[in-house]
């Protein structure tokens, strides 16, 4: 055996750092191989993925370039017009879901080329009623290898005007919305992002596919944006992530509160149990709204 004074110093040295760092990183869920894992997709898609439980990395790809009003509200992306893919690696592989933002005449170029590379079409469909221009989404799932599934995204993407260089974050403007209210009566606290004000609640449920449980950041929780239009008023928008027996009793409660329903559909095929997606739209005062959404809510089984 060699004894460590038979190594220089600063050998030695270096050792403990390489040792220690590798020890933080484990204390906080990375680790060198899952760095490589999530570097290929990342490399592939041209940005950087944010992190989410159930080991889900997330990528978001605003349309940016669009400029789509509806009831005289210009969206801003963050509120409706955020195409994304969420990777969940499941060994050596990965599960890939999504939701593509398209203008009509993208769509039949980004389908062609999602079936040439693997990729399938779970749903294609508007969550809107009378935006201008009128905007579909094409909702994806892919399973096998990170980076070809990526690369296979980014490819379709490229038949659209969709911003794909990652943009420079802004800074946070002040934003001018009663987040408070919505707290309190909603009951969960959201984030700010790119102006819009975000909740995600997740079902109670466990939501799976061929057996495997997909994390709510998937695509399987409800998601509730709102937008200020000025003078404490705000544009809502979403879905409600829905069982088939809670499905009229939420358009029901969203009717009473003037919150519009514009549209009922899948997003996916193959899920257990079944879910349907319910769209919504209104303008309203932000505790107005917020009451109607928590109306809606106590209708269903996410948790709160």
């Amino acid at each position: 055996m060699i004894s460590a004074a038979a190594f220089p110093r600063r050998v030695v040295i270096a050792v403990c750092l390489i040792v220690g760092l590798a020890a933080t990183a484990a204390g906080q869920g990375v680790t060198t191989s899952s760095s490589r894992y999530w570097k290929v997709v990342e490399d592939a898609l041209g940005r950087k993925g944010t992190a989410n439980p159930g080991n889900v990395l997330k990528f978001g790809f605003p349309r940016n370039d669009l400029a789509v009003v509806l009831d005289g509200v210009t969206l801003k992306p963050a509120l409706a017009l955020g195409s994304w893919v969420a990777f969940q690696r499941i060994g050596d592989h990965a599960m890939a879901m999504g939701d593509l933002v398209l203008l009509e005449d993208e769509v039949e170029s980004v389908m062609a080329s999602l079936q040439q590379n693997g990729i399938e079409q779970t749903a294609l469909h508007n969550h809107l009623v009378g935006e201008l221009p009128h905007v579909m989404y094409m909702h994806i799932r892919a399973i096998g290898n990170p980076g070809r599934i990526a690369r296979a995204v980014r490819m379709a993407l490229e038949f659209t005007k969709t911003p794909l260089e990652q943009a420079t974050a802004a800074p946070a403007a002040a934003l001018d919305l009663d987040t408070t209210s919505i707290v309190r009566i909603i009951g969960v606290r959201g984030k700010v992002n790119a102006g819009v004000y975000q909740l995600s609640i997740p079902r109670r449920e466990k939501i799976r596919h061929d057996k495997m449980e997909i994390p709510a950041a998937m695509g399987v929780a409800t998601a509730i944006n709102f937008q200020s239009t000025g003078a404490g008023k705000a544009a809502i928008t979403g879905d409600f992530v829905l069982l088939g027996r809670e499905v009229n009793s939420v358009i029901w409660a969203l009717s009473e509160a003037g919150i519009k329903v514009t549209a009922l559909h899948s997003h996916m095929i193959g899920e257990d149990p079944r879910l349907f997606f319910m769209h919504f739209w209104a303008i309203d005062d932000v505790p107005k709204l917020a009451r109607g959404l928590r109306a809606a809510l106590d209708r269903t089984g996410p948790r709160r």
